[in-house]
């Protein structure tokens, strides 16, 4: 069982997710109590989710500007008011060195002290969350945080590079097999949850959804010792100092 993680010190977080809906998944709770806090939190979006859902009628340019909305609805409800859409390709996000530039971008910009992101390493176990998007975004980011950000002479003669270097204290990967921290989410709960479902694109039966997972957050609260009743989301976190 790991501790319950403390925010009190943090000034600003970057969330960086390879899909809309991602954070909401992985990290709407702890967002919304970080911005009810007063916690400046910003989204950062690899791709536009051209590729999701279930709808063949509607145009993948389309589902693009459907899924922008859809989540920056999303944001709204847990406090989040700024995103950066990265317009990377749905399905097609590797770790290369244009996703490391605009992320280190996004990390020089926003300042942040935390990033909060997706795992980079695949976990046989969650076919779902080892998605090859997320696995890239999780890896481009660790690279963005360390070297890429941090280095005043990386991305020379690029955009990346007129901004001032940037040393994140902390990457926190939501989920994982080895994700032992925790932050009690009960009393956001609705608000995670009303922020899925404003992915409406996504979802053929959003009721059972929020059952299924209302169920999951409380079994990872109960697996970490908390009382019946409470949810939790969990994170590994990383010191990148």
């Amino acid at each position: 069982m790991g501790p319950m993680m403390d925010f009190s010190e943090i000034e600003r977080v970057l969330v960086v997710t390879a899909h809309p809906d991602d954070v909401d998944f992985g990290a709407a709770g702890t967002v919304a109590n970080m911005t009810d806090a007063g916690i400046e939190v910003v989204y950062c979006l690899v791709t536009d989710g051209q590729a999701g859902g279930f709808d063949h009628s509607i145009p993948r340019t389309e589902m693009a500007a459907i899924r922008r909305e859809e989540q920056t609805k999303a944001a709204a409800e847990v406090g989040v008011t700024r995103l950066i859409f990265l317009g990377h390709m749905d399905g097609e996000a590797v770790a290369d060195m244009q996703l490391r530039h605009d992320i280190s971008a996004a990390i020089r910009e926003v300042r942040p002290q935390v990033v909060i992101t997706q795992n980079p390493v695949r976990n046989l176990d969650s076919t779902y969350g080892s998605h090859p998007d997320h696995i890239a975004t999780g890896e481009a980011t660790m690279c963005a945080v360390y070297p890429d950000a941090r280095n005043p002479f990386a991305f020379a003669g690029q955009p990346c590079a007129e901004l001032d270097d940037w040393a994140v204290d902390e990457v926190w990967v939501m989920l994982g097999a080895d994700a032992h921290d925790f932050i009690d989410i009960t009393s956001q709960l609705d608000r995670k949850i009303r922020a899925l479902r404003c992915h409406e694109s996504q979802h053929r039966d959003p009721d059972a959804m929020e059952e299924r997972v209302r169920a999951w957050w409380k079994s990872i609260a109960a697996e970490r010792g908390r009382s019946e009743n409470t949810s939790a989301e969990v994170f590994r976190v990383v010191d990148t100092r």
